[in-house]
């Protein structure tokens, strides 16, 4: 199976990707993720305001066969989360780079995506 790769996003190894927004960074679960987790059930968020360091578990996400760390792909303080996906955390899986994201960062760093995967790379991992 094919998975979606977004050329516009980076990857972490642990399958999080961040896509550059207008100074910000958008953080979500790749498709491939998703689809290794099955339904998502429940999506545990940090709360605007808070600190993150890359690499860092910022959250949970629970699907009906697992319990998964989400990691922050930069360093940054969280400038807004996903709030519908306290009611429909199954957005995760009907659209992981759209209306499944999970949490903005303002970046502490300049060049916030540098040492992520790129698209590319991460198409190699996960075939």
């Amino acid at each position: 199976m094919s998975f979606d790769v977004p050329e516009d996003c980076r990857y972490l190894d642990s399958h999080e990707w961040a896509r550059r927004r207008d100074g910000t960074v958008r953080v979500g679960i790749s498709e491939f993720a998703q689809d290794e987790l099955g339904d998502v059930v429940f999506v545990e968020l940090p709360g605007e305001g808070d600190s993150l360091a890359r690499g860092e578990s910022f959250g949970v996400v629970e699907s009906i066969k697992a319990v998964s760390d989400l990691y922050a792909p930069v360093s940054g303080t969280v400038v807004a989360t996903n709030d519908d996906l306290r009611g429909a955390p199954e957005l995760v899986n009907e659209a992981p780079y759209g209306e499944g994201w999970m949490l903005e960062l303002d970046p502490d760093e300049d060049a916030p995506l540098e040492g992520l995967l790129s698209p590319a790379a991460y198409r190699e991992q996960i075939e």
